[in-house]
């Protein structure tokens, strides 16, 4: 059965920070770009930040310079950074994995998906 599986999330003041990691659970993903979205109640996903098979990187205007993507192939998993985190950060965090980073921000492309980490950045 293949499934991706989220932690890391948590509440946290704004300007904090926090690390998410995805793990792959039924299948190797080494040749699969591996993204991130968030989705806040009464809105659509978002897409957050994306890492190829090589390590190139993309990130959505509103996290650029705050948010750091990597992914580490001796642990098996991707991480993202969260820095200077504001409340409109605060949202149901997924990660997901296709084949190639084209299009990257449309979810619809993407195979397999995480059950999602809740994200809470509150005073």
């Amino acid at each position: 059965q293949v499934q991706l599986v989220e932690s890391g999330g948590g509440l946290v003041q704004p300007g904090g920070s926090l690390r998410l990691s995805c793990v792959p659970s039924g299948f190797t993903w080494d040749y699969n770009a591996v993204s991130w979205f968030r989705q806040a109640p009464g809105s659509e996903r978002e897409a957050v930040s994306c890492v190829g098979s090589r390590g190139t990187t993309y990130y959505a205007d509103s996290v650029q310079g705050r948010f750091h993507i990597s992914r580490d192939f001796a642990e098996n998993a991707v991480y993202l950074e969260m820095n200077s985190l504001k409340p409109e950060d605060t949202a149901v965090y997924y990660c997901a994995a296709k084949a190639g980073t084209k299009n990257w921000q449309m979810s619809e492309l993407y195979d397999n998906w995480g059950q999602g980490t809740q994200v809470t950045v509150s005073s």
